[in-house]
């Protein structure tokens, strides 16, 4: 039996965490331990409420570890317990040799795109408003340059045009957990870690996504923004300006442009059609809004949306 921490913050790695915490009689390993981000200010009162993956753990009662540096002080008290393997999935800290020579076989990663493409910290995301016909979920070795250790299992994602970062995530979470399980049960009865791949092809990187970054521009093509606002599902939500607001698109759909509004402008909203949705005129081609939510309000399907928002046609988003 082998000793396990795992190491993740949200909730797709919970997912992950779940499904590894569930397979480990007949995997033949126990987790012994997870670490996690320290608990975050949350709601109107601001309580501090655990990462969803130390939920996770504290309700199986297995130990936590949710230090704000991994330094001295916290590698003490973490490796009280002699751990096996790390197995980390969306931690969002980088581990320094001091931390990683403390496991007997190292540490394995999963990282949910093609490596070498879409290094980094969002990858799905990025996958998305690249309209890629495919993806990846690959579980590497951790080395100590950001996403560049070998590849151990890699299995391809097909993408088809309709996944929100949110869906895509939550399926590599769990494709991703059975690859590590298979490479857990290959550890347990050889009893040496799985040799990789040194990953090989030209290497892209992402970059933490800020709410700037998820603005709508009015002037990109309509195809380009229904990806965009699939890429920025669930968070942070594409928006656009309406009526001096912050308005989000969360679901769109797209279509050629029609004669009749060859000359408006870009972002203006052309009409309401209860079969296809909110028409929005863009560079080219139409944005069909279908999921609406209002600063501070709930989101909703367009034709409720409509139903509160009569002075809404004819005017121009994003100004």
């Amino acid at each position: 039996m082998i000793k396990v921490l795992y190491a993740g913050s949200p909730e797709a790695s919970r997912q992950t965490l779940e499904i590894l915490f569930d397979n480990q009689a007949s995997g033949g390993y126990e987790i012994s331990g997870v670490l996690s981000n320290p608990p975050s200010a949350k709601g109107r009162h601001k309580e501090l409420v655990p990462t969803p993956v130390a939920q996770f753990a504290q309700e199986k009662n297995i130990p936590v570890f949710t230090p704000e540096h991994l330094d001295s002080n916290a590698r003490e008290e973490i490796f009280k317990t002699q751990y096996d393997i790390l197995v980390c999935f969306a931690y969002g800290h980088i581990f320094g040799p001091k931390f990683l020579s403390n496991f007997k076989f190292g540490g394995i990663n999963l990282h949910p795109s093609l490596l070498p493409k879409y290094r980094g910290c969002t990858p799905v995301p990025a996958a998305i408003l690249n309209r890629d016909s495919k993806t990846a979920v690959t579980i590497q070795t951790l080395s100590l340059k950001m996403d560049e250790g070998d590849i151990l299992s890699q299995q391809e994602v097909t993408l088809d045009g309709t996944e929100t970062a949110g869906t895509l995530l939550d399926d590599c979470a769990k494709k991703g957990a059975f690859l590590i399980l298979g490479l857990l049960k290959d550890i347990v009865k050889n009893g040496i870690m799985v040799k990789g791949i040194p990953q090989n092809g030209d290497s892209s990187y992402t970059d933490i996504i800020t709410k700037d970054d998820a603005k709508i521009r009015w002037n990109d093509d309509a195809s380009v923004i229904e990806a965009f606002v699939r890429a920025y599902n669930p968070e942070p939500g594409a928006w656009t300006i309406s009526g001096g607001e912050t308005l989000k698109i969360l679901k769109a759909g797209f279509m050629e442009d029609k004669a009749e509004y060859s000359g408006e402008v870009p972002g203006k909203v052309l009409t309401y059609d209860k079969a296809l949705g909110i028409l929005i005129k863009t560079k080219n081609g139409i944005l069909r809004a279908l999921e609406l939510q209002k600063q501070g309000k709930k989101a909703m399907n367009y034709k409720d949306f409509m139903n509160g928002a009569r002075d809404f046609l004819g005017t121009v988003l994003g100004e």
